[in-house]
Order: C-alpha cells, then sequence, then structure tokens
C-alpha cells in the first residue's frame, strides 16, 4: 500500500477498546532465522508482516531456505510467500546449518537489509558460520542509514575467530563481504555489550552452529555493561523452543554457555505480540481516558518492553494485567487518588523501545520526566534521542537531553506542528500520541511506520473513534440515508458524516489541484489533506460550499476511478474516523458499521424496495427539470444492488447486530424517529442515561 506523504491528526478527545497486537518483530526475526538454521520443519503462526520481517524472509530466501504455505507443498526459494492476516502461518524448511546458495568470490550472493538492524547483526553471525563449511561469498546491503549504523563491535569479535569479513564502505559500518573460510576454534568469544544487545543475540543464535564444528562448548563473553539485557532473555527463550539451551554466568564480567547442541525443527510455534507496540496504544489509554486494553502480551509474555506498563503505573495510570493481556487507563477516569499523570525519573535500559513513548506521556504529566541509560537511541534508525527532543520543541516544550539521558519539562498546553519521522516507524508512532494535547498534528511520511505495524494509523483511528457515540446508518443506494442521518444527527446534536460525498470531495480536490487519475500517492495526499466540513445537507471544502459542485457528471467519474486505488480508500477511511468527535457522530454510506466504526454504539441499515427508491428518485429528478425513465431507475437500482451485495471488498449487507428499517410504507418523519428511538434505547442499556 502506497502512504499519502503526511497524515493529519485533528485533537483526539479520547480513547478507548481492544487492540489485538500484531507479531513480535523481535520474537518472529528470531524465530524466522532459527527456523531456517533448524533440521527440520517448523510452522510459525501469526508472524509479524512488516519490513523488517520481509527483509529476513527474502534474505533467507535468497540463501536458499524453502517456504511454504502451511496448507500446501513447499516452494521453491524465490518464490517464498510472504505472511499476511488471512494467512500468517509460515512453513519454513531448515538447512541445517548450512545455507545452499552462498554465491562465489566472482559473484557473490547479493542480500539487502533494508533498515533493519536486527536482520544484519543475526543473519552475519550465521553466513559467517555456514560459510565456514560450505564456502563461497555473501555481500549484505541495506539503506542510507544502515550504512550509518556501527557493526565493528560484531565484525571484531568474529574476526578473532577467523571470519573472512571485509568492509566494503567505510570502516565499522555495513555494507559488508562475507568470504567462507574455516573458523578457529576458540572457547571463548568476546563482544562488546554497550552497543546493542543484537550483536550478543546473533552470536548466541550461530553459536550452536560452531560449538557443534568444533564439538566443544562456546563461552560468549560480554565486555562491559550488557545494555537491554531483557532482549538477550527472548533470544534465550526462543532458542529454547529450539532445542538450544543457554546458561548465563556472572563473574567479573556477564557470559553465556552453549555447549554443542543442534537446533531442532519446532513444529508449531507461535509469535507473541509486539510489546513495543503495545506501549502506543497503553499509553493511549493513561493519556486518553481509556480503558485500553493489548491483547497478546501479559504477564506471561517474555519480552521485556511490558515493563513500559510498569512505568505508566509509576505515572499514575491505572494498570491491570492477564495472562496474555494488559490494560491502561488515566488516573482520573479510573477513580484514582491521583487525578492526572505525574512526571518520573527512570532508568530505561531494560525497555529501551518502549521508553520512547514515555517521552510523549511526559507531555501530560504535571511534572518533570527524566529518562535516563538510553544511549542505545543514539544507533538505531535515527539518532532517537536528538529526533524525539527536536520534535517536542516543535511542540512548544521545554527538552534538555545529553548522551545517554533526555529530561521532558510539560507546557501544558500544546502547539500544533508537523512531525518530521526520520525514516523511523516508532517516531512517527510516538507522536501520534501528541494529537491528545487538543493540538493539530500533522505525521511527515507515515507509511514508515511498515517496518513493524504497517496499520498502526488504521488501529489508533479506530480506538480514538471507539471513545466517541457513533451511530452508523448504511443502506443501499435511494434508501434516504443521507437525509435520514442528517436529520437524525440535528435532533441528537451531533455531528454529522456524508461518507458517500467524501470520494466525490477527493475528486473536486484533486481536478482542482491539476492531479493525474493515476497519480496514486498523489490522490491519497490530497484526500488526506481536505479541509472538510459538514453542515446538515451543506458541503464545505476549505470554506467554499461545493454542495452542487461536487454532484457532477465529470467529478462522480473521477470519483469512481479514484475508489479503486487501496491508498486513497486507507486515507478516507482516517478522514472518515476522523469525524467522531464528542458530542458523537451520525455517519451515512455503505460500509460505516461494517468498516469504518465496527464498534459504533448503534447501527442501522436503512433500506426499501427497489421500485420504493426509484419513485424516490424519479421525483428528485423531475422536481429539478430532468426527464426519466421510472422503469429504468428501478432495473438500475436492482442492478447497483446486486453489484454492491458481490462486490469482494466491503459488500452492501447490514452489519452483526444492526438495526434493520424497511423505509418503503414510512414517511421521513417517521423513520427519523424510529432511528432516534433505536438510539435512545441503546444509549440506555449500555450506559443507563439517555442520550
Amino acid at each position: 500500500m502506497l502512504y499519502p506523504n503526511s497524515i493529519v491528526l485533528t485533537p483526539r478527545a479520547a480513547a478507548c477498546g481492544e487492540v489485538v497486537l500484531p507479531g513480535s518483530k523481535s520474537i518472529s526475526n528470531r524465530m524466522l532465522l532459527l527456523a531456517a538454521l533448524a533440521d527440520g520443519v517448523t510452522r510459525l503462526h501469526r508472524v509479524l508482516d512488516s519490513d523488517d520481517t520481509r527483509v529476513m524472509i527474502d534474505s533467507l530466501g535468497k540463501l536458499g531456505v524453502v517456504f511454504g504455505e502451511s496448507s500446501g507443498a513447499l516452494t521453491n526459494a524465490g518464490a517464498h510467500p510472504q505472511p499476511n492476516e488471512d494467512n500468517n502461518i509460515l512453513e519454513i524448511r531448515g538447512v541445517a546449518g548450512r545455507f545452499p546458495n552462498t554465491g562465489s568470490a566472482q559473484a557473490p550472493l547479493q542480500l539487502f537489509v533494508g533498515n533493519s538492524g536486527l536482520t544484519i547483526r543475526t543473519l552475519v553471525p550465521a553466513i559467517v558460520a555456514s560459510l565456514s563449511q560450505t564456502g563461497g561469498c555473501v555481500e549484505i546491503r541495506g539503506v542510507a542509514r544502515m550504512h550509518e549504523r556501527p557493526i565493528a563491535d560484531l565484525v571484531n569479535g568474529l574476526r578473532a575467530i577467523g571470519a573472512g569479513i571485509d568492509y566494503l564502505g567505510e570502516e565499522g559500518f555495513p555494507p559488508l563481504r562475507i568470504r567462507g573460510v574455516r573458523l578457529m576454534p576458540a572457547s571463548v568469544i568476546t563482544v562488546k555489550g554497550s552497543t546493542s544487545s543484537q550483536f550478543l543475540t546473533g552470536l548466541m543464535q550461530a553459536a550452536p552452529l560452531m560449538a557443534m564444528q568444533w564439538n566443544q562448548p562456546i563461552c560468549l563473553e560480554v565486555e562491559g555493561e550488557l545494555i537491554s539485557k531483557p532482549y538477550i532473555e527472548i533470544t534465550r527463550a526462543v532458542l529454547k523452543r529450539f532445542g538450544v539451551d543457554v546458561t548465563s554466568r556472572q563473574t567479573q564480567s556477564l557470559s553465556y554457555e552453549i555447549a554443542p547442541q543442534s537446533i531442532c525443527a519446532a513444529g508449531d510455534l507461535i509469535v507473541e505480540g509486539d510489546a513495543s507496540s503495545a506501549s502506543y496504544f497503553l499509553a493511549a489509554g493513561a493519556i486518553g481516558g481509556g480503558p485500553v486494553r493489548v491483547i497478546g502480551v501479559g504477564r506471561d509474555s517474555v519480552q521485556g518492553d511490558i515493563g513500559f506498563a510498569n512505568a505508566l503505573e509509576q505515572m499514575g495510570a491505572v494498570v491491570r494485567w492477564g495472562p496474555d493481556w494488559i490494560e491502561a487507563a488515566h488516573p482520573k477516569h479510573a477513580g484514582s487518588v491521583s487525578p492526572q499523570l505525574s512526571g518520573i525519573d527512570l532508568d530505561c535500559n531494560a525497555i529501551p523501545d518502549a521508553a520512547m513513548t514515555l517521552v510523549v506521556c511526559a507531555l501530560f504529566a504535571s511534572g518533570p520526566t527524566t529518562l535516563r541509560n538510553i544511549g542505545s537511541w543514539r544507533v538505531k534508525e535515527t539518532d532517537r534521542i536528538l529526533a524525539m527532543a527536536t520534535q517536542c520543541q516543535k511542540l512548544g516544550v521545554k527538552v534538555q537531553w545529553g548522551d545517554d539521558w533526555i529530561r521532558i519539562e510539560p507546557s501544558g498546553q500544546l502547539t500544533p506542528a508537523s512531525i518530521e519521522t526520520y525514516d523511523d516507524h516508532r517516531v512517527a508512532m510516538c507522536f501520534s500520541l501528541a494529537s491528545f494535547g487538543n493540538a493539530t498534528i500533522r505525521i511527515l511520511d507515515p507509511g514508515c511506520v511498515a517496518k513493524t505495524f504497517p496499520r498502526f494509523f488504521e488501529v489508533f483511528s479506530n480506538l480514538c473513534a471507539q471513545a466517541v457515540p457513533v451511530l452508523a446508518i448504511d443502506g443501499p443506494t435511494a434508501s434516504g440515508k443521507g437525509t435520514i442521518a442528517s436529520m437524525v444527527a440535528m435532533d441528537l446534536g451531533f455531528g454529522y458524516l456524508d461518507s458517500g460525498a467524501l470520494y466525490r470531495i477527493a475528486a473536486l480536490a484533486a481536478r482542482e489541484a491539476g492531479i493525474s487519475d493515476d497519480d496514486e500517492q498523489a490522490l491519497a495526499s490530497i484526500a488526506t489533506d481536505m479541509d472538510i466540513e459538514f453542515l446538515g445537507q451543506t458541503i464545505l471544502l476549505d470554506g467554499v460550499n461545493i454542495s452542487q459542485a461536487i454532484r457532477a457528471e465529470e467529478v462522480g467519474i473521477l470519483a469512481s476511478k479514484i475508489a479503486v486505488y487501496p491508498s486513497v480508500r486507507g486515507a478516507l477511511l482516517l478522514r472518515q474516523r476522523d469525524f467522531a468527535r464528542r458530542p458523537g457522530l451520525v455517519a451515512d454510506g455503505r460500509d460505516m458499521g461494517t468498516v469504518v466504526f465496527p464498534r459504533a454504539r448503534l447501527k442501522v441499515f436503512l433500506t426499501a424496495t427497489a421500485r420504493a427508491r426509484a419513485q424516490r428518485r424519479y421525483k428528485q429528478l423531475i422536481d429539478k427539470g430532468f426527464s426519466c425513465n421510472l422503469d429504468d431507475l428501478s432495473a438500475d437500482l436492482e442492478a447497483r444492488d446486486a453489484r454492491d451485495a458481490s462486490r469482494a471488498v466491503a459488500p452492501l449487507k447490514p452489519a452483526p447486530g444492526a438495526v434493520v428499517i424497511d423505509s418503503t410504507d414510512l414517511s421521513i418523519d417517521q423513520v427519523v424517529q424510529a432511528v432516534v428511538n433505536a438510539w435512545h434505547c441503546v444509549s440506555v442499556q449500555e450506559t443507563g442515561q439517555l442520550t
């Protein structure tokens, strides 16, 4: 999916609901590599579908690992499937420690790892171990930022045992060439722990192969302080699932011992939800009222980033735990003694990735927050300390920072800002939370979230929409949805959204801006940027009344063309949810209750016979001076009903639990009253109050 150049997040009122987390990136990539190195077939369930896992899968495929779908025959390398939401079970036939495709000095095998530090830092030791048996030559490259991320600590540790690794650019940084040479047996391999724990993870996952080759135990000795130690515990837990025991020992220095043992296929494994991704939604609950529950991680998780929830508790949030879920709410919303979040002073060594989210939480606290021991931020996708400090300053917040710390002093009122994301997924997701600060936030290059959470903005918008009372009215063409919905909105004092008009508005805006109908990204961007307001049956675009202009035939034709683009539909989905603001929203369309607002408080499906709808349309056209034929109108509506009901994407049908109202023999006032009565009935049932 193409993303627009930016996404505008208008001030969010609140957030509540549940989020089923995508699979953990850390666990997915560890399991993918170990399954590839194992002897036998492993089936991974809920593998994260993201840029980072895709470059790992692509690299393993080029090395000759065979992938397949669990329900069918395995496929050859190069035709391997990618995980996805409908079928994210990936079957991997391991190579027993020897990659079949290894290239040669004359024609090195070329691997591209994007900006995935975990991929390159774990692949390199595994390739070194494999090539020491088979020979060959492999070159690994990434994006420009990857070539700025240090890897010398890992390379030095491997060179000490004879690995043939050459720098193809600047010394100490990728890209790398790995030559197949015989390794020198060593009882101890030393690696620095102060830059990244991923170096140790890479060595730990390859160590069983080396220990088997040398028929002796290997001790991985950590030089200096080990940062992000919980991630090493993830590595040990995943290795255990593949039959490898790793023993830790703390004497003068920390070390890990791996005896000669095979990496065994693990059968069926389920990837935990991503605890780092959970931080954004738990923070949304703590800042935006809540409660927000994340499903996929809980007190039984092996991921250290669940410690983020403990940090929220220290700030005053009310947190509840289950075996595979965590829930967070704002202290005031949950009836806590303290009515607001408080600043904290925290050593973040155990939660390096999730700690970034605390920076934005600090914007909503009653006092300053200091986060310490975060030096690893500087060698991530960007210099995250500088990035977070710079973007916080744009919001009007006072920030101080150093080599391994940052201090945030909340201002009480945020300034609207455009947030630079530096091609860093975590910067983008963190600052989406700033939209709870009564200021409009524009996220530049939102597509960077594809690295770990491609659907983040869709999920986040749905969570915020759930905190607002929504009445969704769907129905076929000419069922009177727009008229009924606008009148119900007026009766309830709610906002109104004519979702069907959005595509026409986008088409009109694109035409006026001179955008080609085949420029999907530009179309998605203009759909994101449109300043729209619905005032009853009047529609304003950038303050101009376009109610009649969008009904022009050429606008309708263009609307049907741009509606096929997934990125345009995605952009307009976010815009539709953005209309869910206090005190409430009445939205009409064809998928309001099924796709856009699946958790709407009330879902109504408004229908009538095709003949009755044709008669209404006939009267409208005649009153406007147009000539038409009633039979033709009726036949056209029947044909459109059939197409709408059978389309692959969001077919027209009543949402589960929807109240179906047949308006064939009812007046407009009777239908309006029926909808309003249904709303009051549901409101009393859910809240105990008439709204």
